[in-house]
């Protein structure tokens, strides 16, 4: 850890607390609607809504390991000797990077088969590139963070190749009226996952001590928010319109 400022201190803490409360809002959110899709779409709602769960229970260990870490006193910090545990943020990566795939393949409603498929290949993909990055994450330089995160590209690129090519197809299958949305969903998934490894970088820069501690904690906190939540909200504004259809279809038949 470096020393920060308690100005730099301050930001991350109230970036944490307010990330812990927009996930815990958006499980809510994502939960209680439920009810207003039908089954189809009930299981892409419960992932989105388990995804921002898991985020808000690791969001609360961050924010609590964030303080022990500090003692703030008269405007000065000082480091205690508990250590910032960066593992919280990578468990919980682990566990909804893969989600986040699988809840977008889910709302699509693909056949059993092809939504089997993708989740399986997708999944283990992101949960591959979440393992790599970690051991550059904790290195203490930059040529061991540079060669785990080149590895931890690879999968990386596969997903997007995935998103972009190999759902292609699919996408231009899906009704209409929510086409442009799943697209919209899959482009606001690439900008927050490329956001990720850009607050990786961060240490390559000319920023030094408490500016890198502060601008990585605060990079992928805004990732995690646009990535789980705002991605969250699309699922769910696809899903209600898909639900639609079955139900005008149904009226109508």
């Amino acid at each position: 850890m470096s020393n920060i400022s308690a100005e730099q201190f301050s930001l991350v803490y109230n970036a944490f607390s307010f990330t812990f409360a927009t996930m815990a809002a958006a499980t809510a959110f994502l939960w209680i609607s439920r009810s207003q899709v039908t089954p189809s779409y009930k299981t892409a709602l419960t992932i989105s809504g388990l995804v921002c769960a898991i985020a808000a229970y690791h969001y609360f260990r961050i924010f609590e390991s964030w303080n022990a870490s500090y003692l703030v006193r008269d405007g000065v910090v000082t480091q205690t000797q508990v250590a910032f545990n960066d593992a919280y943020r990578y468990v919980d990566w682990l566990l909804t990077v893969p989600l986040l795939l699988i809840e977008l393949v889910l709302v699509m409603n693909l056949p059993s088969k092809d939504t089997m498929s993708l989740s399986i290949r997708l999944g283990s993909a992101a949960a591959l590139m979440v393992i790599l990055g970690y051991p550059g994450e904790i290195a203490s330089d930059n040529t061991t963070r540079a060669i785990w995160g080149t590895l931890s590209a690879i999968p990386f690129a596969y997903v997007m190749f995935q998103l972009f090519k190999g759902l292609g197809a699919s996408i231009e299958r899906q009704p209409e009226n929510v086409r442009g949305l799943i697209k919209s969903a899959r482009l606001l998934t690439f900008a927050s996952w490329g956001f990720y490894p850009l607050v990786y970088m961060i240490p390559y820069t000319n920023l030094a001590g408490g500016s890198v501690t502060t601008g990585v904690q605060i990079g992928y906190t805004i990732a995690d928010i646009i990535a789980k939540a705002g991605v969250g909200v699309m699922i769910f504004i696809i899903a209600v319109r898909k639900s639609e259809n079955e139900m005008m279809k149904l009226a109508t038949a």
